[in-house]
């Protein structure tokens, strides 16, 4: 069934990249070609994103992650113009001392900075830092959170008595560059979720689900929003595999599983089935932890989320198939794509090399350095006399 472009589609797109502060490497769920997440790794992911020109760059956070908000402030003065989408944890620190982080980052980092509201979805990971709430209570305090944070950052004294926060006389002296506050970004699929998102946030999240599940969804937040006089802008979060053909693709999707073995995709969708989270209910149902029907919709390949949490999908297929993909989302209403691969440094330069050409980015998106001159990637020069792009070798 064919799913009907949205009358208020966005005309043009961003891209953000990942930085894969909890591993990285050639295979899924194995050591084989693992790599070392060092603070050096780190840096050439942000500093090829930020010269290809992708928007931003989203940190995850959780115990298997490195803290976001230390790597992001590692990554602020090796990159130029790269943004950073940083996450807030409400119930893991008080409102008032992530507003003062926000803004110092914000005003360090020259206006840069992305906040991504992150509740947390997995009940044994949340008690473990001391978060002993139920899934629609986890929400209800992250809407008091935001409600006090937003204030904060907008130079307000803010009194506030809830069910779960206070605040008596709160102040932030210090205020960010970007107005009101750095921008908000928010992924939740239960209906608790849906109204944090549109009382509070800027952007809504929804991982790679195929185009008709994200086109109900959209509506349905759109809905919402507009019920209560507000507008979203909206973003998805995916993988992708993208080679020069489809072949070569859809070989590297296989190759990306091929070290896993039936015990670890067991164990991988045992602890999901503790999750209360909605999201990665869906992203489950997608697949059933099942190797044979991985391809979920056209070029949607849902084998990362084998043993991945989060985002479990892909889009796989040769530059125009993964470009003519992401236009069909970009009709529904999606302005925002977050995208890794794996190994995420090699991935982040054939994406932007393959895809990007065949994009409506915005202006903030893309490499603006121009024609390549003697910066690539035109290739050796031929003979020490032409570049490739000369298609003739000049007369000696």
């Amino acid at each position: 069934m064919s799913t009907p472009a949205n009358s208020d589609a966005p005309k043009t797109t961003d891209v953000l990249w990942f930085l894969p502060t909890h591993g990285d490497g050639r295979y899924l769920g194995s050591e084989i070609g693992a790599r070392h997440v060092t603070l050096n790794y780190l840096s050439q992911i942000a500093r090829a994103a930020d010269e290809l020109g992708y928007f931003g760059v989203l940190l995850p956070t959780g115990r298997s992650c490195e803290d976001s908000w230390v790597v992001a402030s590692a990554m602020v003065p090796l990159t130029r113009r790269l943004r950073f989408l940083v996450a807030v944890r409400p119930g893991l620190s008080e409102p008032s001392m992530t507003a003062r982080m926000a803004a110092t980052l914000d005003r360090l980092s020259e206006g840069r900075l992305l906040i991504n509201v992150v509740t947390g979805g997995d009940p044994v990971e949340l008690r473990g830092d001391g978060v002993f709430l139920d899934h629609d209570e986890r929400y209800a305090v992250t809407s008091e959170y935001l409600e006090i944070w937003r204030r904060l950052l907008q130079s307000e004294t803010v009194d506030y008595q809830g069910k779960h926060l206070r605040s008596e006389a709160g102040k932030l002296l210090y205020p960010p560059v970007q107005k009101p506050y750095p921008p908000l970004y928010f992924g939740g699929s239960s209906p608790a979720g849906q109204e944090v998102a549109v009382d509070h946030c800027d952007v809504y999240l929804t991982w790679g689900e195929p185009p008709q599940q994200v086109a109900e969804k959209i509506e349905q937040v759109r809905k919402l929003a507009a019920s209560r006089g507000k507008t979203l802008s909206f973003g998805i979060r995916l993988h992708v595999i993208v080679r020069e053909t489809a072949e070569e693709a859809w070989r590297e999707a296989d190759n990306l599983i091929r070290h896993l073995d039936d015990d670890a995709i067991q164990t991988a969708q045992k602890a999901f089935a503790r999750f209360d989270s909605v999201g990665q209910q869906r992203m489950v149902q997608l697949h059933g932890g099942q190797r044979d029907k991985l391809e979920i919709s056209p070029n949607l390949w849902a084998g990362v989320g084998l043993v991945r949490g989060g985002a479990g999908t892909a889009l796989v297929g040769n530059p125009e198939q993964v470009a003519t993909r992401m236009k069909e989302y970009i009709d529904l209403g999606v302005e925002r794509f977050i995208l890794s691969g794996y190994p995420h440094l090699e991935e982040c330069y054939r994406f932007a090399e393959l895809v990007f050409p065949l994009l409506p980015l915005t202006a903030t998106t893309g490499n603006d350095l121009g024609r390549a001159r003697n910066a690539g990637p035109f290739g050796e020069v031929i003979a020490n006399v032409a570049a490739p792009s000369q298609r003739r070798v000049a007369e000696s």
